[in-house]
């Protein structure tokens, strides 16, 4: 596997604070990379410089090989990068099938014809197990059906690489374990995945990588149980006595 993306001693500060200090990281084509850490830890604030909707005070951001830091959010989605956000916000008055075509049609879809475009609809309907709810107003979503059609308008994009930002947060056990199923599907379609969660437990049924970060650095970065397993990782979950 190749380099997909990467963070080249990205740093971040907002005035005096420091949020993400030097951060090398480096996502392979094909890989799942889960990010953990506790709250405030900078985990949101990589994502987003990733997204290209922050830009870093440092460092570099490369995209299969290109040099993207100064590449603007939309234009990174039509690049493949595409993302979900913590809390949903899809077009309320719009059916499922709308919000999803947006989606298809502002990203790599921009220049496609529209059988190109009601295929990327269809595969992510399917995939995120919404054709059923293709006609319903998205305001008449249950929270799992809306973290679905997150996931859906980000792959209608046709991405390389998807960024999901706590996707289960507020979910109940079975829900997160039904979202576990869908994203485990899109992974199985060949889609590279960058995973910041809480619910450590989900993330190590998908992730070959596991990323730990606290106040901004870098604490352990590879085999996902070896890197829970760390005293350090734990310390920092856990406390210390």
């Amino acid at each position: 596997m190749t380099e997909l993306l990467e963070l080249v001693g990205v740093s971040k500060q907002f005035g005096t604070l420091t949020v993400l200090e030097n951060l090398n990281v480096a996502i392979k084509s094909g890989s799942a990379l889960g990010v953990v850490g506790p709250n405030g830890a900078g985990k949101t604030t990589m994502l987003n410089i990733l997204a290209g909707d922050l830009a870093p005070s440092s460092g570099t951001i490369l995209f299969e090989g290109v040099d993207v830091t100064s590449v603007p959010s939309h234009q990174r989605s039509r690049k493949g990068i595409g993302r979900t956000s913590q809390i949903p916000r899809p077009f309320e008055g719009l059916t499922v099938y709308e919000n999803i075509l947006v989606g298809a049609t502002f990203g790599r879809g921009k220049l496609r014809k529209s059988k190109t475009i009601n295929q990327a609809c269809g595969f992510a309907l399917e995939t995120t197990g919404m054709t059923a709810r293709a006609n319903v107003v998205a305001g008449q979503l249950t929270l799992l059906e809306r973290k679905r059609l997150e996931l859906a308008r980000a792959l209608a994009i046709e991405p390389s690489v998807l960024l999901l930002d706590e996707i289960a947060g507020g979910l109940t056990e079975m829900e997160v374990h039904d979202l576990v199923a869908t994203i485990k599907l899109i992974r199985a379609a060949g889609i590279t995945l960058i995973w910041i969660e809480h619910i450590v437990h989900a993330l190590l049924e998908v992730v070959d990588q596991l990323l730990a970060i606290d106040y901004g650095r870098m604490l352990m970065c590879g085999d996902p149980k070896t890197v829970m397993a760390s005293p350090e990782v734990q310390s920092i979950y856990l406390g210390n006595e």
